[in-house]
Formats: C-alpha cells, structure tokens, sequence
C-alpha cells in the first residue's frame, strides 16, 4: 500500500485512478497522518473477446417472451 499527499493527490489524481484499477490501494496522508484510503470499487472485468463468444455464453430462454408475459397477465385477473 502506498501512500500519497493531498497535494500530490490532487495533481496526479487520473494517474491514481489508474493505479487503483489495476488493484493497488493508495492512502492519502495531510501532514503526515492518514486521511483516506483509495480502493477500487470492484475488481476490472474482463472484457469479452468477441460478440459471438458473449452471445454464447448466454443461456437462451426456453419459453418466448411474448407467452411469459401473457401468463403473467392472465395470472393477475
């Protein structure tokens, strides 16, 4: 872990961003005496390779949508 100034933080802050994203955690220190502590929100996702792949890897419905919602709004009659 890191630590950083105020001062530098608000400089280089895109560049910190940056940092944290790939899974670094950085604490913010005034004078001294940590402040804050940075972390990613969640971890990167992995981006998927190709459209197809995506598209796959997506289980289809067995039932079209348009017969779900007809029985859904014979249900509520």
């Amino acid at each position: 872990m890191n630590s950083i100034t105020v001062a530098d933080a608000k400089t280089h802050l895109s560049e910190l961003l940056g940092r944290i994203e790939n899974g670094e955690e950085i604490v913010i220190t005034r004078r001294g005496k940590p402040v804050a502590r940075l972390i990613a929100v969640e971890p990167a996702k992995q981006s998927v390779k190709s459209l197809a792949e995506f598209r796959a890897s997506i289980q289809q419905p067995r039932t079209p949508a348009t017969e779900v919602l007809s029985a859904l709004r014979d249900e509520s009659r």
